[in-house]
């Protein structure tokens, strides 16, 4: 019985030392436990429901260990991202991209057809999360897309047309102020 106590307590000692180890590595990479539990929340606002949460993959060396992804949308079983269709793999790297830039909000965040892989139905909830994103924190979002879902839920448009060849003009509408003037 002594023998299995010391067992026991070696495995429980190593098991601590091994979490107190991941908590730091995750620290030093500026993500925190706050971020992972992040992720998954906004995980599942993207996909209406659902879990999603991130695993380190064993290694020795914790700095060297990598990361795996999980989401499993409403329906489907808990599966690792590169099981996932094109769009959720996107809401599921939106959702880890906005957690850790919550947890150090910039004064700009560029997004990059980031909407292009996503039906009408998921670039709704994009837009909504970064609607719901740039009223919590004092950061303007730059969205380059060709999204019509998307350019209709924005403030302000941008684009650049050829009037005559080789002579491009840039072009900006407020929406804003567009649906002012209609009404």
């Amino acid at each position: 019985m002594n023998t299995n106590n010391k067992y026991f307590q070696g495995h429980s000692a190593r098991l601590e030392d091994l979490f107190v180890t991941r908590r730091q590595f995750l620290q030093r990479a500026g993500m925190g436990f706050g971020a992972l539990s992040l992720a998954a929340l906004l995980g599942e606002e993207l996909f209406g429901g659902g879990t999603a949460e991130l695993q380190l993959i064993e290694h020795e060396d914790p700095l060297e260990a990598g990361l795996e992804i999980h989401a499993s949308p409403p329906g489907k079983k808990l599966q690792v991202m590169s099981l996932l269709s094109g769009g959720e793999q996107a809401l599921t790297a939106l959702s880890l991209l906005f957690a850790v830039f919550m947890t150090n909000p910039a004064p700009i965040c560029v997004l990059d057809e980031v909407d292009a892989p996503l039906d009408d139905l998921n670039v709704e909830r994009f837009c909504a999360l970064v609607k719901d994103i740039a009223g919590r924190t004092d950061t303007r979002f730059m969205v380059i897309t060709h999204h019509r879902v998307t350019m209709a839920r924005m403030d302000r448009l941008y684009g650049v047309t050829m009037a005559e060849q080789g002579v491009s003009q840039l072009v900006s509408v407020n929406l804003q102020e567009a649906d002012r003037m209609v009404a």
